[in-house]
């Protein structure tokens, strides 16, 4: 991904701020063309604008929810017949942090709308295309709200799980291709997404907030040297080994054809 020929395109999702704009940036840096994707057409303008400027790129602008099924229909169109798109940014997403009862139902679906089913139809929209020409990158971005949850946030780290075993799966299922699929799980980033969450940013601990320059950063240097799976905070590496080391010792613990002894049933 460092080094693109002519008339590459990446696709970034949720880019008119934030973690989007800026991998926007950085993409255009490394010589990408840009189809940038968000609600908010001044926004995505100024962006495109600007990067084109900085880095001598083509940048196109596509205003589209994509919690609306005909909006999400249009992006899909363009990753499975578009021959030049390369990489695909998964960014766009939503929080809405809360105790269950106190938020409504259209939170909770909003929600899975865009952290599931529009990261799920556009990757599927995708990999085939890639899978075909056997080069591609896929970016999925979830949160360290992956592998925990806080009796504020059971709907987002749900969504959020869902990305993080989706990619992995799909990790699996394409080892032997020549597509790549990035997981990056960030922890606190100053973006908007709290704002809107309902967690205001200012009432986040500010040593543990990172930039969102700083967390694309960690994620592409992760990227660049073959990470599949990126915790831009994390120090020691080895915390993810052993992590991954109890889950699959749990596992495959689980495959016996009889009740634990505990249970007392036999």
């Amino acid at each position: 991904m460092t080094n693109p020929s002519s008339k590459k395109i990446a696709l970034v999702t949720g880019a008119s701020s934030g973690i989007g704009a800026v991998y926007a940036d950085r993409l255009a840096a490394r010589g990408y063309d840009l189809i940038l994707v968000a609600r908010r057409a001044d926004r995505l303008a100024a962006l495109c604008a600007q990067v084109s400027k900085a880095h001598g790129i083509k940048a196109e602008p596509i205003v589209a929810d994509l919690t609306k099924d005909e909006d999400l229909a249009r992006i899909e169109t363009i990753l499975s017949t578009n021959e030049d798109v390369r990489v695909l940014v998964n960014n766009a997403g939503i929080a809405r942090l809360g105790p269950l009862a106190q938020r409504s139902a259209n939170d909770a679906l909003s929600q899975i709308a865009l952290n599931i089913t529009a990261l799920t139809r556009l990757t599927q929209a995708v990999v085939p295309a890639f899978i075909g020409r056997n080069q591609g990158v896929i970016i999925n971005i979830a949160s360290v709200l992956a592998i925990h949850s806080m009796p504020i946030s059971a709907v987002y780290s749900g969504t959020k799980a869902f990305v993080l075993q989706y990619s992995r799966g799909l990790q699996q299922e394409l080892a032997e291709t020549g597509v790549k699929v990035q997981l990056v799980l960030p922890a606190s980033t100053a973006t908007e997404i709290w704002d809107l969450s309902g967690v205001p940013l200012a009432a986040l601990n500010k040593e543990a907030l990172m930039t969102t320059e700083h967390m694309v950063d960690a994620a592409l240097a992760g990227f660049d040297q073959g990470e599949t799976i990126t915790w831009p905070s994390v120090a020691d590496a080895s915390l993810w080994d052993k992590y991954e080391a109890a889950r699959s010792e749990l596992f495959a613990s689980t495959q016996v054809g009889t009740p634990a002894p505990r249970y007392n049933i036999l």
